[in-house]
């Protein structure tokens, strides 16, 4: 009698130049070729350095492309009837000037008898060609504002989707759970801009965080920023506004490629060197409210922004400034 087949085992397969391959853990039963079939069964689970891990539930998580024109859709609900008219008057208007131009022909070419009417037909034939170009202009006119859109919210999508940690030990999570609880203020850059930007908000800390506001520090060159709280610092505050202004700089990017690679487009896109320090200022609802090469104007977003709190509240938290 031939020996039993080996048992079958969890395999977690990687190549240089591939990415991670999972394969899930087959159950086995107890049999006497294989004594150690329980540690078989376990699954192996790898993850690339600095890249996210794959998500464990495919096909439930909408694209950015995707999401990009559901929110374009509720900002500008009215653009798709817009088009929808500026299509069918370019139809009308050219179905016209068709009929016009079968009877401008024969006209033309008939007698002193029939081109009399010639001058009518023309009449209509040119107020149709001008109708069509009208409408084909407020239509491409339409559709590069609404291209514009999407590709500028489809890089908000693609930011919302970048994850940071609030502290260590604690879970990752994207910039988009943070969607209406707090404004956030991206400071990406070499170690030492980084702490300068750190070292310029000490003296608004605390109308900075009335206000919300929370920082993402990004060194770009991979070292590590001085983000040091002195004790003069906390003299003037209690242990909790002492503990809350230190948490305005705790969220800490992870799977940092994402975030170079988010950088290096939108610098791309802004005409801005590759090795320019920039700021980002975003709104209570993620929108990209301000942007610039340079330390943050912290005391320009104490002067803008209204408090989250207080009687204010809920009335002023949309006059976040302009969207970009």
């Amino acid at each position: 009698m031939a020996p039993p087949p080996p048992p079958l085992t969890s395999v977690s397969l990687r190549t240089p130049l591939s990415p991670p391959l999972f394969l899930r853990p087959v159950s086995c039963k107890p049999s006497a070729a294989s004594s150690s079939c329980s540690r078989a069964c376990r699954g192996v689970r790898c993850s690339a350095a600095n890249k996210p891990p794959p998500s464990t539930t495919p096909g439930t998580e909408v694209s950015s492309a995707s999401m990009a024109k559901i929110r374009s859709e509720v900002l500008s609900p009215f653009r798709s009837v817009r088009l929808f008219f500026y299509l069918a008057f370019m139809a009308s208007g050219g179905l016209g000037g068709l009929i016009a131009l079968t009877q401008l022909i024969p006209e033309l070419s008939g007698g002193p008898a029939r081109s009399a009417g010639a001058v009518e037909t023309l009449k209509g034939l040119g107020i149709d060609v001008v109708a069509v170009s009208v409408f084909a202009f407020l239509y491409w006119r339409e559709s590069k504002a609404k291209d514009a859109q999407v590709a500028k919210l489809t890089r908000e999508e693609n930011l919302s989707r970048l994850k940071v940690r609030a502290g260590e030990g604690r879970p990752p999570v994207p910039l988009g759970d943070l969607r209406g609880t707090a404004r956030l203020v991206i400071v990406a850059g070499p170690a030492e801009f980084v702490a300068e930007s750190f070292r310029r908000s000490k003296p608004f800390l605390k109308d900075l965080m009335e206000r919300g506001v929370l920082v993402v520090p990004f060194p770009t060159d991979g070292n590590t920023p001085s983000l040091q709280f002195d004790e003069t610092d906390d003299d003037n505050d209690g242990d909790e506004a002492g503990k809350m202004k230190r948490r305005l700089w705790q969220l800490t990017p992870v799977y940092t490629s994402e975030w170079s690679k988010w950088l290096d487009d939108q610098k791309k896109l802004a005409n801005v060197p590759p090795d320019s320090p920039v700021y980002l200022s975003l709104r209570l609802d993620g929108r990209v409210r301000g942007s610039g090469v340079g330390y943050p104007p912290w005391q320009a977003f104490v002067a803008q922004l209204p408090p989250v709190k207080g009687m204010w509240s809920g009335l002023l938290d949309g006059m976040d400034g302009r969207v970009l």
